[in-house]
């Protein structure tokens, strides 16, 4: 593996209590080897060259300890937002599961966006991050349908192993959930792979699904998601010029119904799909040092 100099690691997000209350971000990896068609991390205005190609960041732990033994904010840790961090390569040089211990040993607490089994590997971290601080893993499950998946997420487990692991997970006491971003237009926007979605989410133990019923579609990515439709979906390019020609936001066509049945199927089963609502089930009140010493 390639790797790429780091000047840091640990970024402060302004967004967090909009986006699963997360505190800090960072990327351990640069690039993803998933292939997924319509991956917006392809884009260019994020200046990654060559995509489909996993770097590692040069003396990231170092780095990374650094900056954690630095923070007074003992805040949750999101990792993944741009490239898989449980890419095929962390079974070898396990960057995440070594950033895991960091963030164990220094208190923080972790918000995991991923879309492999692998994370099953680093369970007995989850479980101690989650003993001390706040732990949230979010599959990206977009199908229910596997020979689908192998589709539009080519170098990915299918989406039946990735409904096993949040079973192992949930099993295990880890906040864990589904993220249906994207929803395809006229590929995945229809009511009975929804409802199959929330069923399959409920019974293999996940605490909440969110999506936002859509895609983006930019530039770079637009025209590689195009190519790929013109390959594995008839007519389908054309379809999608002709509805959403260079727009960016491309929410599926029967918005209204299709989130009504999700949110409908939701309660029925008892998921949380309302942001507020996923962030308010998952924190919990942590002690600072300073409160544990005092008393």
């Amino acid at each position: 593996m390639e790797f790429i100099k780091a000047k840091t690691i640990l970024t402060k997000v302004k967004y967090g209590s909009e986006w699963y209350g997360i505190d800090y971000n960072m990327n351990l990896y640069r690039g993803c080897p998933h292939r997924c068609i319509y991956c917006d991390s392809r884009s260019n205005c994020y200046h990654i060259d060559n995509f489909d190609i996993v770097r590692g960041k040069l003396n990231a732990l170092s780095i990374l300890e650094q900056e954690l033994s630095k923070k007074r904010e003992k805040g949750v840790v999101g990792i993944g937002s741009m490239s898989d961090t449980y890419n095929p390569l962390e079974k070898q040089y396990e960057k995440t599961r070594g950033a895991l211990k960091l963030i164990s040993k220094y208190g923080f607490g972790v918000s995991i966006d991923t879309k492999s089994d692998l994370i099953l590997r680093d369970i007995d971290l989850l479980k101690e991050i989650n003993s001390k601080n706040n732990v949230i893993i979010k599959f990206t499950i977009t199908t229910p349908n596997d020979e689908l998946s192998r589709i539009i997420e080519p170098n990915v487990c299918v989406s039946s192993k990735r409904f096993q692991a949040i079973k192992e997970l949930s099993d295990n006491g880890i906040f864990v959930g589904i993220m249906i971003n994207p929803v395809l237009p006229f590929i995945t926007d229809n009511e009975e792979d929804i409802k199959e979605l929330v069923r399959l989410a409920y019974l293999n133990g996940a605490k909440f699904i969110h999506t936002f019923m859509g895609m983006t579609l930019r530039g770079n990515q637009r025209d590689y998601y195009l190519d790929k439709l013109k390959q594995s979906f008839t007519g389908l390019k054309d379809k999608y010029i002709k509805y959403y020609g260079e727009r960016y936001n491309c929410i599926v066509p029967n918005y209204k119904i299709l989130y009504k049945v999700f949110t409908d199927e939701c309660n029925k089963y008892g998921l949380l799909y309302d942001m507020k609502d996923i962030i308010k089930a998952y924190k919990k009140e942590i002690k600072s040092n300073e409160q544990i010493t005092l008393f």
